[in-house]
């Protein structure tokens, strides 16, 4: 079947907004006295959310006391500064260009809450773009369940089939597969160091967003 539309994770796959994550916690760290923490401490863990960012940062679990203070703060900034150093990956703009041009539809579907992820669509430039953005809040459960992929391609009316989601997460690939679309895993992503993205199952495993446009070539072909 030809490919109609591409969807994207948000963290790690379609923006890099690791740096914001990165400011955030440098800060926090900075303002009680504490040495920073190299970047990749807080990079790495990306995928686990803000519990594990406080987590790694502060090097303490989430039952210490200072855990859902520090929690509650890290999402306060965020809500403040969620867009300030985020950005498309690099070559991810040409890959948008060519989705665009070729008549296909694209999207987001994330697992990050729509009062986060709505403003950082909206201050990209990204917002009028997209097909739709769908979030924990529009469903009852979030990825790896496919309920947020068979709920985007219901509301573009499209056969899962024809559809490609790209994620740099396991729980993306699951929840594209058991929604029935087609699923591109990215190695440029916020992967834990333990983790591997060719036994995810994917259909199809990418170096750099540059690479998708080989996969698009292929999916438009018929190849």
């Amino acid at each position: 079947m030809r490919l109609r539309a591409v969807l994207f994770d948000m963290d790690g796959t379609l923006l890099d907004t690791a740096p914001d994550f990165i400011a955030i916690s440098q800060a926090m760290l900075a303002e009680r006295g504490l040495a920073p923490v190299a970047d990749k401490t807080v990079r790495d863990v990306i995928s686990g959310g803000a519990r594990a960012m406080v987590c790694a940062t502060f090097g303490i679990e989430p039952e210490d006391a200072r855990f859902e203070p520090l929690r509650l703060e890290f999402l306060e900034r965020y809500q403040r500064d969620c867009a300030v150093h985020s950005r498309l990956f690099d070559g991810m703009e040409t890959v948008l260009d060519d989705i665009e041009k070729g008549g296909l539809l694209w999207g987001v579907v994330t697992n990050k809450p729509l009062r986060f992820a709505e403003p950082i669509m909206q201050r990209l430039g990204l917002a009028e773009r997209s097909a739709l953005l769908i979030c924990p809040d529009h469903v009852k459960n979030s990825k790896p369940d496919p309920e947020p992929l068979i709920l985007a391609c219901a509301t573009l009316k499209l056969d899962p089939a024809s559809v490609l989601f790209v994620g740099d997460d396991l729980r993306d690939i699951e929840s594209g597969r058991d929604a029935g679309t087609r699923t591109a895993a990215v190695r440029f992503g916020y992967i834990h160091p333990e983790d591997n993205p060719n036994n995810w199952g994917a259909d199809v495993v990418v170096d750099h967003p540059l690479d998708l446009r080989k996969v698009l070539d292929s999916a438009l072909c018929g190849c």
